[in-house]
């Protein structure tokens, strides 16, 4: 999910479109660039991306995190993000792509749906409500000289992207308030910790629910820790809500008085 400032330093002025804007483009093995556009690249793995691959690769989500991720933190917001490891070839290549094309298309990142567009929105909230666009037209691609034209709406329902940025999009939200925050407000080690727990690390997150204090410290529903603990993308959607609750003290989260007030007691 590259911001505006990316592309620009890469000499892509970025130009905004919206939902209707129109566009020509087209990927298919017979254009000459055919996965070009996967190497030398720089992709953040959004919450959703990180549970759809390791799936696909049927791996713990903390086995994926150590094997095909590197930790970096998001510019103006102190918050840990993921970013696709490439591999140490001469050209950087995804390590998920093939001269025939990527081994994982159906479950792909959603950077790579959104291709040749990109999305703003983490860095542009004013005009996040209508959606904010930019094109990448690089100049490699012969994409853009295939005849067949699209609206951004069209786009982004083809490439399912719709749904990736539905389910994140709680957490996109969340990276969106924290830019407003002066810089010199800052996040305790053990907060960022859980951010990135909660955000990435799903497996670790639902041990962290269910087999610690979780469910006595707070008052939870009988349906959502059903819910939560049946469904990988309820859970998600509960992460997204307690991180809201533990960076802005806002939302359904309310404790349990009687284990508040015993662990109180043990603190004195």
């Amino acid at each position: 999910m590259d911001s505006p400032d990316n592309n620009t330093q890469a000499n892509i002025p970025p130009v905004q479109l919206d939902e209707n804007s129109r566009f020509k483009f087209k990927c298919h093995k017979g254009v000459s660039c055919f996965t070009q556009c996967c190497r030398g690249i720089s992709i953040m793995l959004t919450p959703y991306d990180i549970i759809r691959m390791k799936n696909r690769m049927k791996i713990s989500s903390e086995e994926f995190l150590a094997v095909y991720t590197k930790p970096e933190l998001l510019e103006k917001t102190d918050l840990p993000v993921v970013t696709l490891k490439l591999l140490d070839d001469e050209q950087k290549s995804c390590p998920f792509v093939r001269d025939d094309g990527c081994l994982i298309y159906e479950d792909r990142p959603t950077t790579c749906r959104y291709y040749p567009l990109g999305v703003a929105s983490l860095s542009y909230k004013e005009q996040e409500k209508e959606g904010f666009y930019f094109f990448v037209n690089e100049p490699h691609c012969k994409g853009f000289e295939e005849d067949c034209e699209w609206m951004v709406k069209e786009w982004r329902k083809d490439q399912g992207v719709d749904i990736h940025d539905d389910i994140n999009a709680e957490w996109t939200e969340l990276i969106v308030r924290k830019r407003s925050i002066p810089k010199n407000i800052r996040l305790t080690e053990k907060t960022k910790n859980m951010f990135f727990t909660a955000s990435y690390d799903i497996d670790r997150f639902k041990r962290f629910v269910f087999e610690s204090t979780f469910l006595d410290l707070y008052e939870i529903d009988n349906k959502t820790i059903e819910d939560i603990r049946s469904d990988e993308i309820a859970l998600l959607r509960f992460s997204f809500r307690w991180l809201k609750w533990l960076l802005f003290q806002e939302g359904e989260f309310a404790l349990n008085k009687t284990e508040a007030a015993k662990r109180q007691e043990k603190i004195k």
